[in-house]
């Protein structure tokens, strides 16, 4: 290259945003370059660019190995990402615009789709079985569905958000994922009630002003700025003072965002240290592996303990990934905590547990479903199943404990999707096992098809579970005629490829 000469810019994709807009929307972070991160341009050359897509396996139904001979049968490219290596289940990288959602592994519960940054909460956040959590700004669920798993898909999570419309995807990527241990509720985090508490481990994925996402979503260069990322961090301190209150004396808090803005990362953490004077103490990250960058210890005049510096930046040049930043918090033995609160009885009705053993019945599993799950009846509609030792609190009033396995107020009565992807492994008649063009064509467009005589050898006309290479996929009824009619629920009708 001649002397003066400037490197050539990357091509531009299909909804990428325009160099001198991305500089200019970004340029406030310039004097960080330099000091705690090397190389603007490629910084903003690298927001430029597409994202892969990333994928992590359901341990329990599948893995990685698996998942990736599917997925080199569709003739897509996958690889493990290495410095996830700890975390639940495999996570894979596939090519950029990947539609994972459209297969039907991914309908099956075997693997969900989450940015690779956002998986490293759940693995910095030191869980294990027996614990009790607190997911205080949980949707759409992913980081709530990893910490599940990592606590054995047993005992107690609290997953809550503030819009209904948020906590249902949030549930149905629960249920889609066969998840048991964990109870939502809607409330506005910075106000949680006490009464929850208290908590061993506690997630603050704090809503943000979101710039670390610009290679999936450009068009949030417009709103950038600092009088955005100020709004937020008042929203951001209430919610880590919170979680503060609720962790239980030794326990610890992760506070995370998908942002740049020291406004909305170490200025936060900076102050809510402060307020607790010696009883809460950030805690050094590593992560083996990952280009990582310390935190920013001077910001617009002001100079924050040298500690700062112990949260982890991961800047998008680095690895080729979003942008990200997390803290994690240990709160001090001798600081005060909050008391138990009353538990949320989950109780089956009188007539409940006859439902539950016409359904084993039905479907030949062996083990009794109440033995196996802690079943009870939050409505009308019919009944759900938690893990055994889930002991939510009274309050808040829950959206919902578990699953939503059994419809018992229609007639005949039904088993759910949901129930259907954790049952189904165990049924041992009444299932039904179609090819992939019977699954593409017909049963995942919700349409009528009529399976081989030796497709239906261990069903009678009734409701049945369709399953495919073994998998559960949903339920369908088998009617005299021969015909199988899809029950597949009309929001997932979208999921319609199969490889």
């Amino acid at each position: 290259m001649a002397p003066g000469a400037q490197p050539e810019r990357p091509q531009m994709v299909q909804g990428s945003v325009p160099w001198p807009d991305l500089a200019d929307a970004l340029g406030r972070y310039r004097p960080l370059f330099g000091e705690v991160v090397d190389d603007w341009d490629g910084f903003i050359d690298s927001l430029r660019g597409p994202l892969a897509t990333c994928l992590w396996t359901r341990s329990g139904r599948t893995d990685g190995a698996a998942l990736q001979a599917l997925l080199a049968e569709q003739g897509v490219p996958s690889t493990p990402v290495p410095w996830l290596a700890g975390a639940p289940g495999t996570a894979l990288t596939l090519p950029p615009g990947f539609k994972a959602g459209q297969h039907w592994w991914y309908c099956a519960g075997l693997a969900h789709a989450q940015e690779a940054v956002s998986q490293l909460p759940v693995l910095l956040l030191d869980l294990a079985p027996g614990q009790r959590v607190l997911d205080l700004c949980a949707a759409p669920g992913g980081k709530t569905a990893q910490i599940a798993l990592s606590l054995g898909n047993r005992g107690t999570l609290l997953a809550n958000d503030f819009a209904m419309d948020r906590i249902a995807a949030l549930q149905g990527n629960l249920d889609r994922l066969g998840v048991v241990n964990v109870t939502t509720t809607r409330w506005d985090g910075g106000n949680f009630p006490v009464a929850a508490g208290p908590f061993d481990r506690i997630l603050v994925d704090a809503p943000c002003s979101s710039e670390g996402t610009l290679r999936r979503n450009p068009g949030l260069v417009s709103k950038l700025g600092p009088e955005r990322s100020t709004r937020m961090a008042g929203r951001q301190r209430a919610l880590l003072r919170k979680a503060v209150k609720l962790c239980r004396p030794g326990g610890r808090i992760l506070y995370s965002t998908c942002t740049f803005a020291p406004e909305e990362n170490e200025l936060v953490v900076a102050d809510v240290l402060a307020e607790q004077d010696g009883r809460l103490r950030l805690l050094p990250l590593t992560l083996p592996g990952l280009g990582t960058g310390p935190g920013v210890t001077h910001w617009a005049g002001r100079t924050l303990p040298q500690t700062l510096a112990g949260c982890l930046r991961i800047w998008p040049h680095h690895n080729d990934t979003g942008g990200f930043f997390i803290a994690v918090l240990e709160k001090d033995t001798a600081a005060p905590g909050v008391p138990a609160g009353e538990p949320l009885p989950l109780e089956l009705e009188p007539d409940d547990a006859a439902w539950c053993h016409a359904l084993a019945e039905h479907y030949g599993i062996a083990e009794p479903i109440t033995e196996q799950f802690r079943a009870h009846r939050q409505t009308r509609r019919g009944l759900h199943l938690a893990a055994r030792d889930h002991a939510p609190p009274a309050a808040p009033l829950p959206e919902g404990s578990g699953l939503f396995f059994h419809r018992t107020n229609i007639r005949p009565p039904k088993l759910t999707t949901a129930g259907a992807l954790l049952l189904g492994p165990q049924a041992t008649r009444q299932v039904l096992d179609l090819d992939a063009p019977d699954l593409r064509d017909a049963y995942l467009r919700r349409q009528t098809l009529t399976p081989t005589a030796a497709q239906r050898a261990y069903c009678r006309p009734g409701q049945v579970i369709v399953r495919h290479r073994g998998f559960p996929l949903g339920v369908a009824v088998l009617h005299r005629s021969g015909e199988l009619e899809s029950l597949f629920p009309r929001k997932w009708s979208g999921c319609t490829a199969a490889g």
